[in-house]
């Protein structure tokens, strides 16, 4: 059997073929591999896909040939009942296995030929729509998540250098760790950023704004690892500063923290590298309980208040959706958290205003 690059397979009738179960289900996989990458995904998203499939696998023990709509329901209630994974998370699964099963029982593979002489049957489409989560709603996050309050990320960042300061005069290692991560929680907050978009900044990636020049060198922030759509390349995005504190916390930074590493990287690992989502999660969750705030808060947690905060203090919701690198106004929404004291600072300013034209009007008709 031999596999091309589009993910067909062909049988070599010249060729033995030893243990065929095991040689067909690496051969299966390795085509399915070859075919998404036919289709621009990208590698990672691949690997993360093979993983799901050995996943159950390993649940089902069975091949893919053998597969039924039975052991479907049989993983799914154990993904919720025992590992208790999340409505995305189990989603999540049920797109790569049935994209797997979709691969393998295409005729135009060839995989109904090859299960059809070693093994008497062949593989078939066992994910349905009535037996996986559907996506019916926009939005499936956890309902806990929420943004900082302003009080909250105020604290939180002063609790981060006042961090900085304590390992500093302790003499101890992990200062300038602390200081980067310090920073990074800023920048995150200060231009709206997913982790992954905050971990690739690099100092070439800052610009002037000649209509903002107070921000300086930092008016302008290049995001260039924004949130690809599937099978496409980042979606890159150009985010305004808008605080005015921003400029100062960069410039502190690269004159005293981040020294001279010999790249372009902001934000560098103690080994040299990319920092991990893990390393400054950790972090803030120390920090969150050191502080005794409430759970549901986590990294996403400052994009969300970027854009609440935003929307609070009165700019334009299309300026909020831009900066955030939305397609859709109804994404932005879904950010949307704004407190209950600007509701209500909303609600009474639109009454107050409904009522003193009301009685305007009154007036001029009792003038009349």
């Amino acid at each position: 059997m031999q596999i091309d690059g589009s993910g067909r397979v062909q049988l070599v009738q010249s060729m033995p073929v030893l243990r065929p179960d095991e040689q067909v289900l690496l051969l299966m996989l390795e085509g399915w591999r070859n075919q998404q990458l036919s289709r621009n995904l990208r590698v990672s998203t691949i690997e993360q896909r093979l993983r799901c499939v050995q996943r159950f696998l390993g649940h089902v023990n069975e091949d893919p040939w053998n597969w039924t709509p039975a052991m479907v329901e049989e993983f799914s209630a154990d993904l919720r009942t025992v590992k208790h994974v999340s409505h995305s998370t189990l989603r999540g699964y049920h797109s790569a296995l049935r994209a797997f099963t979709s691969y393998i029982s295409n005729p135009d593979y060839g995989w109904d030929r090859i299960c059809e002489r070693y093994f008497g049957t062949h593989p078939a489409q066992v994910f349905f729509d009535w037996n996986t989560a559907p996506h019916v709603q926009e939005y499936d996050g956890r309902p806990t998540k929420r943004p900082y309050t302003r009080e909250e990320i105020s604290a939180l960042f002063d609790h981060a250098d006042d961090e900085v300061e304590r390992i500093g005069k302790s003499g101890r290692k992990g200062w300038q760790a602390a200081y980067r991560d310090a920073v990074m929680m800023k920048i995150a907050y200060a231009y709206g950023l997913r982790f992954n978009e905050l971990r690739h900044l690099q100092t070439v990636d800052f610009a002037r704004n000649p209509h903002a020049r107070e921000f300086g060198a930092f008016g302008i922030c290049k995001v260039r690892y924004g949130k690809a759509r599937r099978g496409s390349p980042h979606k890159p995005r150009s985010v305004l500063t808008v605080w005015r504190w921003t400029p100062g916390v960069l410039e502190d930074w690269l004159a005293n923290g981040r020294g001279e590493p010999g790249t372009l990287d902001l934000f560098i690992s103690e080994r040299g590298g990319l920092v991990a989502e893990s390393t400054l999660l950790r972090r803030v969750r120390r920090y969150c309980e050191e502080l005794g705030l409430s759970e549901g808060l986590d990294l996403h947690s400052f994009r969300r208040s970027y854009a609440t905060h935003l929307l609070e203090a009165g700019w334009d919701p299309r300026f909020v959706q831009d900066q955030m690198g939305h397609e859709h106004a109804s994404t932005t929404g879904i950010y949307q958290f704004v407190s209950d004291e600007f509701r209500r600072s909303t609600l009474r300013s639109a009454l107050d205003r409904t009522v003193n034209e009301a009685m305007q009007r009154g007036t001029e008709g009792g003038a009349s």
